[in-house]
């Protein structure tokens, strides 16, 4: 994996402050092979939280950005559709 410990507290945090204390996170994309160099950080996050808003996301990422130095694709699940991502 190829960000800190202390970067992926942190990447929890902002996700559960900004999208409820439930929300589950998890790092995927080329972050997760250390063979790799560079690249943007690929978040995926699932909450039962049924109105999240695109605000909320929104500052999550821009937070998340500041945090890693880099673009950051945080995809969001809370399962208010039927249908996978």
């Amino acid at each position: 994996m190829r960000i800190s410990n202390t970067q992926a507290e942190q990447a929890v945090s902002i996700i559960r402050d900004a999208l409820g204390s439930d929300a589950a996170v998890w790092l995927f994309g080329s972050r997760t092979d250390d063979s790799k160099r560079g690249g943007d950080v690929d978040l995926y996050a699932e909450t039962s939280l049924n109105g999240v808003l695109l605000d909320e996301t929104v500052r999550a990422k821009i937070a998340l950005n500041d945090l890693f130095g880099r673009s950051v694709d945080l995809v969001v699940n809370n399962h208010r559709k039927s249908r996978p991502i």
